[in-house]
C-alpha cells in the first residue's frame, strides 16, 4: 500500500496542475476573507479614507475588476501557449522524456497559478460589488488588494519570460538533469547493503511466483516484502527491478519454500505504471541525460559540444561514486536472507552511460577523445580494482572504434595517445611519480 501511495504522491508532485490549482483556491479564499473585512468594517476610517485604498464607486469598481479579470486570463493563455511551445522544442531537440523537467518546473507552475489565481480573485470580488441602485457596497480593501495582485502579475510575466528563456537553454537542461542523476546516485548509495546473497544453487528448486499484472515497476517496498518472507519462513528472489516491464503471466520472483499468498504480497509491495518512473530508478535517470547527448549527435542537430558537456557530467557522477559501496539488494532478517533484489551494478551503470554515446560517436574524433579523457578522469578518482577493470573494457572499445572509424591518421594518433595516457595511469598502481607523469601526459617520453 505504501508503494502505491508513494507512486501517487510522486505523480502528484510532478504534475503541472497542482500548484496552479492551489493558487486558484488561495485566490478564492483570500477574496472571501477580505470581503468579510470590508462588510464588517474592520478597517479604521482613517485608513479607509486614505489615498492608499480604492475610493471609487461601484461602477468604477466593476470596470476595474473586469479589466483585471480579462487581462489576467488573456495573459494566462499566452503563458500556456509559450509553455506548450517550449515543451515542443524540448521534445524535438532534447527528447520527450525530458518533458517532465518542464512540467514539474515550479517557476512555470507559479506563473500560470499567479494569473489564474488573480483571475479567480477578481471574479469573486466582482460578484459582491453593488451600485447605488442595488444597495451600494464597494469592497475597498478587496479592490485595493486586487490592484496589488495585478501589479504582481506584471512582475511575474517579466520573470516568466526570462525564466523560460533560460530553461530552454540546453546547458541549463543538462545541469538540471545531471542534478537529478547526482541525487539518484546519492540516494542509491545510502541504501547499500553489505549482506551476502544466497548461492545460485540455493534457488535450483525454488518455486516461481507468477504475476498477472502488466506495466513498468515504479515502486517497490523492499523492507515490507522482506518482513513478509521472514514471517512466513521463506526467501524471495525478485527477477525484476525498478524500471523493468512486468508481462502478465510471467514469473516475477522465486521462492525457496512454497507459501500461499506470495503473489498477493508482491502485488501489495509494488506499484506498476505505464512508463518508467525515475524515483529509485538510477538507470532511467542516467538515460535521460544520455538521450540529450545522443540527440545532439544526430545528423539533424549535429551539436557535439552538447554531447561533450553530457560526458563531463557523467564523469563527475562516477567520480562521486568513487570509494562508496553500491547496494547489493540483499535483505536479511534474523541472520538469514529474506529477500534478494536485482540491482544496478557499476558495470551496468557505465554501460548505460557510455555505450550509446560511443556508438553514435563513430567517426567523430573529438567525441572519442573526450570520452577517453572522461574515462581517464574517472580512473584517477577510482581505487577499486573491479571498477577499474570495467573502465578498461570501455577504453578498449573506444580504441577499437577509433581504429575502425577514423580515416584521418592524425585523429587516430591523438586518440591512441590519450589511450596510452589512460594505460599509464592504470599501470601506475598508485605510485606517486608514475601517477603524476601520467596525469601530465609525459609518459610517452619517459
Amino acid at each position: 500500500m505504501k508503494a502505491r501511495i508513494r507512486q501517487w504522491w510522486e505523480q502528484l508532485r510532478e504534475s503541472f496542475w497542482l500548484v496552479p490549482a492551489v493558487m486558484v483556491l488561495l485566490g478564492i479564499g483570500v477574496a472571501l476573507a477580505l470581503l468579510v473585512v470590508d462588510r464588517r468594517g474592520w478597517v479604521p476610517m482613517s485608513v479607509g479614507g486614505s489615498s492608499w485604498l480604492y475610493n471609487g464607486g461601484g461602477t468604477g469598481a466593476r470596470t476595474l475588476l473586469g479589466a483585471i479579470a480579462s487581462s489576467t486570463i488573456g495573459v494566462a493563455g499566452t503563458v500556456f501557449s509559450i509553455t506548450i511551445a517550449a515543451l515542443s522544442l524540448a521534445a524535438g531537440q532534447m527528447g520527450p522524456r525530458l518533458l517532465r523537467n518542464f512540467t514539474r518546473d515550479r517557476g512555470n507552475q507559479f506563473t500560470l497559478g499567479a494569473f489564474l489565481g488573480t483571475f479567480s480573485y477578481a471574479l469573486m470580488v466582482l460578484r459582491s460589488v453593488r451600485t447605488q441602485e442595488e444597495g451600494a457596497f464597494t469592497p475597498h480593501v478587496a479592490l485595493s488588494f486586487g490592484m496589488l495582485l495585478a501589479f504582481g502579475c506584471v512582475a511575474t510575466l517579466v520573470y516568466f519570460v526570462g525564466h523560460m528563456a533560460s530553461r530552454i537553454n540546453v546547458d541549463t537542461v543538462i545541469a538540471l538533469v545531471s542534478d537529478d542523476v547526482t541525487d539518484a546516485l546519492e540516494a542509491w548509495v545510502v541504501d547499500a547493503s553489505a549482506s551476502p546473497p544466497l548461492n545460485d544453487r540455493a534457488w535450483d528448486d525454488a518455486t516461481p511466483v507468477i504475476d498477472g499484472r502488466s506495466g513498468y515497476l515504479q515502486q517497490l517496498e523492499e523492507s515490507r516484502l522482506a518482513d513478509w518472507a521472514a514471517e512466513h519462513g521463506t526467501a524471495l528472489r525478485l527477477l525484476v527491478r525498478r524500471g523493468d516491464y512486468i508481462a502478465p503471466g510471467a514469473p516475477v520472483a522465486l521462492m525457496t519454500v512454497p507459501v500461499d499468498g506470495a503473489a498477493e504480497a508482491i502485488a501489495q509491495a509494488t506499484a506498476l505504471g505505464g512508463s518508467r518512473g525515475s524515483y529509485g530508478d538510477v538507470e532511467q535517470t542516467v538515460r535521460q541525460l544520455v538521450e540529450v547527448a545522443v540527440r545532439a549527435l544526430s545528423p539533424g542537430i549535429n551539436d557535439p559540444h552538447t554531447a561533450m558537456s553530457v560526458l563531463d557530467r557523467l564523469g563527475a557522477a562516477l567520480c562521486g561514486l568513487a570509494g562508496k559501496p553500491l547496494p547489493g539488494g540483499v535483505h536479511s532478517r534474523g541472520g538469514r536472507v529474506a529477500l534478494q533484489v536485482p540491482t544496478v551494478t557499476y558495470e551496468s551503470l557505465c554501460a548505460v552511460m557510455f555505450h550509446m554515446i560511443r556508438q553514435h560517436a563513430q567517426g567523430n574524433a573529438a567525441l572519442l577523445i573526450k570520452l577517453t579523457d572522461v574515462l581517464t578522469v574517472v580512473l584517477s578518482a577510482e581505487s577499486d580494482a573491479g571498477r577499474k577493470a570495467v573502465l578498461d573494457a570501455h577504453i578498449a572499445q573506444v580504441g577499437a572504434d577509433a581504429a575502425r572509424s577514423l580515416t584521418n591518421e592524425g585523429d587516430a594518433a591523438e586518440v591512441r595517445r590519450r589511450i596510452r595516457r589512460f594505460e599509464a595511469l592504470r599501470s601506475a598502481g598508485g605510485a606517486q611519480r608514475a601517477t603524476a607523469r601520467a596525469l601530465l601526459g609525459t609518459h610517452d617520453h619517459a
